[in-house]
C-alpha cells in the first residue's frame, strides 16, 4: 500500500484550508470586497459591471482573475521542472513563494488594493493547483464548492451502500470545510483589530506547512 505523503495529509490540508478561508475575509474585508479565491463571485461582479459600462469597477474584478490563471499557469511549471530535480520537495517551493508573497502584501497600502488583490488571488491559484489531495481524496483548499459535492456524494454512496470507506471520505471533506469556514470566521474577527497586517498570519501558517512537510 503506497505511503500518503506529507503534503497529502490531513493536518496540511487543514493548515491550508484555514489559511484560504482567512485570505478570502481578508480581501473582502480589507481589499475592498474582492474574493481572492472565489473568482466565481469575482467574475459575476466583473460581468455585471462591464455590462453596466461601469469599466473601471469591471477591470477591478477581472485582473484578480488573471492573476490566479497566471498562478495556476506558473505552479504547474515549477512541479513539472522540480518534480524530480530538486533535493527540496517542489510544493515546499511554492510554499516558500506563497510565504513571499503574502508577506509583502501585508506592507500594501490601501492605496493599492488592486496590485494587493492580484498578489493573494496569483498565490491562492499557486496553492489550490498544487495541493490537491487529502489522504488520496481530491479536494480544493480555498473554495468550497468543490468538497461540499465531493462530501454529499460520498456520503450519498455510504447511505445507498453502507461502505465505511465512503464515510470516511465525507467526513475529510466536511472537516475541510469546516477548517476553511473557521479560517474565514476568525479572519473577519482579526482584520477588525489587525487591519492590512492580518495576512501575516496566513503567512505564519504556511511557514508552518512547509516545515511540516520537512516529516515526508
Amino acid at each position: 500500500m503506497k505511503k500518503n505523503q506529507t503534503s497529502e495529509s490531513f493536518l496540511i490540508g487543514a493548515i491550508l484550508s484555514f489559511s484560504g478561508g482567512l485570505q478570502d475575509a481578508y480581501t473582502y474585508n480589507c481589499r475592498n470586497q474582492v474574493f481572492a479565491n472565489a473568482q466565481t463571485g469575482n467574475i459575476v461582479l466583473m460581468s455585471q459591471h462591464l455590462m453596466m459600462r461601469n469599466w473601471k469597477i469591471g477591470i477591478y474584478y477581472f485582473l484578480p482573475t488573471i492573476a490566479f490563471a497566471l498562478g495556476i499557469l506558473v505552479a504547474e511549471r515549477i512541479g513539472y521542472r522540480y518534480k524530480e530535480k530538486s533535493n527540496i520537495h517542489w510544493r515546499q517551493i511554492i510554499l516558500g513563494i506563497e510565504i513571499i508573497i503574502l508577506s509583502a502584501v501585508g506592507f500594501i497600502s490601501n492605496r493599492h488594493n488592486m496590485v494587493a488583490n492580484m498578489m493573494v488571488s496569483f498565490s491562492c491559484a499557486m496553492q489550490v493547483q498544487t495541493f490537491r489531495t487529502v489522504h488520496g481524496y481530491g479536494y480544493a483548499s480555498t473554495m468550497c464548492i468543490g468538497n461540499l459535492r465531493s462530501g454529499m456524494e460520498s456520503l450519498s454512496i455510504y447511505l445507498r451502500k453502507k461502505e465505511q470507506k465512503q464515510l470516511i471520505k465525507s467526513l475529510h471533506y466536511f472537516g475541510i470545510i469546516i477548517i476553511f469556514a473557521l479560517g474565514a470566521g476568525m479572519g473577519g474577527i482579526l482584520t477588525i483589530q489587525l487591519g492590512l497586517r492580518t495576512i501575516w498570519i496566513c503567512s505564519t501558517l504556511l511557514v508552518t506547512a512547509f516545515l511540516i512537510m520537512f516529516n515526508n
